[in-house]
């Protein structure tokens, strides 16, 4: 008898255990593409005020209609579920099926379109914070998922960025010093409490977390360290244009349409860190679906194979080289690693990506997901345009959760000594 009981005590740590693990994004298999947020008719880092609408949406290349469920998750600062009830933070279920979704109309690549608003029909969220939006199949696996924030306007959040303020990053690393603000709530234990999330153009996986106030005066919290909040300012993102897939438009070299679906061949590009700063205006690596000979984007853009060429012989080849955006959420995995030809000395990979402008970049990690931002293929200069967003999170004494209860964004474009 106490032999059962002490087995039932086992599972139940680890159950609990289990459920308490941080959650990470599911990779999705390779027929899901272009997923993202959609607010206003744009992509968007999804990052939303608590009672504003937004759509989650992404293709099936199988084309076949098939059936997809969706489940939100609400998860604390560090992205473990809370243990919170349900119906706390959702009004309405979730565990419904996505209603929405059209079939591609003229395309080579054939896909299915689906479309999921929140809120919608069956459920609304009640309070702010983070949160994982589940996306299962006909089996109730789950087939992706992806972090999105929610948060409320309650604090005033004054920033601004400056080059670094150690000498010997003058040229390579951006500072951002800010406050917070308030006079609808009265900060209880502020340096316990408050906590932030500073991120480089909506990146979440370099974001600088967990910094304290360097001091307070009064009810207003500052931030103004030296080498805390530096992120390493980049280069500029490239791009290609295929909005017409049959034509070589910008950065393109050659286009075809031999393998079955449109072939889009880039230009090789070489390795900026060496090269001096050159102002190449971007989206900060958004991207637009579009196909210009159509009237509806969402199904009439066609797929093509995107031939990507990089020409870096001074990159030591104990990491690998990754090409990233919003396109992919920024992803690290195989799909998106880049190999070595020897013939040619240059790394290549082919990514399937909907018709449209993309901004992308090359990123230089580990096997474990760590990002040599130092070390960047492109180099990184202080005048590079980055836009940063902070998120502010705070638990009162006796509250259950943490609520985002402030954002704040500002731009490198207006950086100062």
């Amino acid at each position: 008898m106490f032999k059962d009981f002490f087995c039932k005590i086992v599972l139940l740590f680890v159950a609990t255990s289990t459920l308490a693990q941080t959650q990470t994004e599911i990779i999705p298999p390779y027929n899901i593409k272009t997923i993202s947020f959609i607010q206003s008719n744009e992509n968007v880092v999804p990052i939303f005020k608590l009672g504003d609408g937004f759509q989650f949406q992404f293709d099936d290349l199988f084309g076949n209609e098939a059936n997809y469920y969706f489940e939100i998750v609400h998860c604390d600062y560090n992205w473990i579920p809370t243990d919170i009830p349900k119906t706390d933070y959702m009004k309405g279920f979730d565990g419904q099926r996505i209603q929405e979704y059209e079939n591609s109309v003229n395309t080579l690549q054939m896909y299915s379109h689906y479309k999921l608003p929140i809120p919608n029909q069956y459920m609304q969220l009640r309070i702010s914070g983070n949160y994982i939006l589940k996306i299962l199949n006909e089996s109730r696996d789950v087939i992706l998922s992806r972090k999105f924030i929610v948060y409320e306007d309650l604090v005033t959040v004054p920033m601004q960025i400056k080059r670094a303020r150690t000498a010997n990053y003058l040229d390579y690393k951006h500072n951002v010093e800010f406050s917070i603000k308030s006079q609808a709530i009265n900060f209880q234990n502020p340096l316990k409490n408050i906590k932030v999330c500073l991120m480089q153009n909506g990146q979440l996986n370099t974001a600088i977390q967990n910094i304290v106030p360097q001091y307070t005066i009064g009810n207003d919290l500052i931030y103004k360290y030296d080498t805390q909040t530096q992120f390493w300012a980049g280069n500029e993102f490239l791009y290609f244009d295929n909005s017409d897939i049959r034509s070589a438009g910008n950065n393109i070299s050659r286009v075809d349409s031999s393998s079955g679906i449109y072939n889009t061949n880039l230009y090789t590009n070489n390795a900026r860190a060496n090269y001096p700063y050159s102002l190449t205006p971007d989206v900060n690596g958004n991207f637009v679906v579009r196909n210009i000979g159509g009237t509806k984007n969402e199904i009439e853009a066609d797929y093509a194979w995107v031939y990507f060429s990089l020409s870096a012989p001074s990159f030591m080849k104990n990491k690998g080289i990754y090409i990233t955006g919003m396109f992919n959420n920024y992803s690290l995995s195989p799909e998106y690693k880049m190999d070595f030809n020897k013939e040619k000395n240059t790394y290549e990979k082919a990514i399937l990506i909907k018709q449209g402008f993309t901004n992308f970049q090359y990123q230089i990690a580990d096997d474990k997901g760590n990002i040599d931002a130092e070390n960047a293929i492109d180099g990184n200069f202080w005048q590079t345009e980055n836009e940063y967003i902070l998120l502010v999170y705070y638990r009162e004494n006796n509250d259950r959760y943490e609520r985002v209860i402030g954002k704040a964004s500002a731009n490198s474009r207006d950086a100062i000594n």
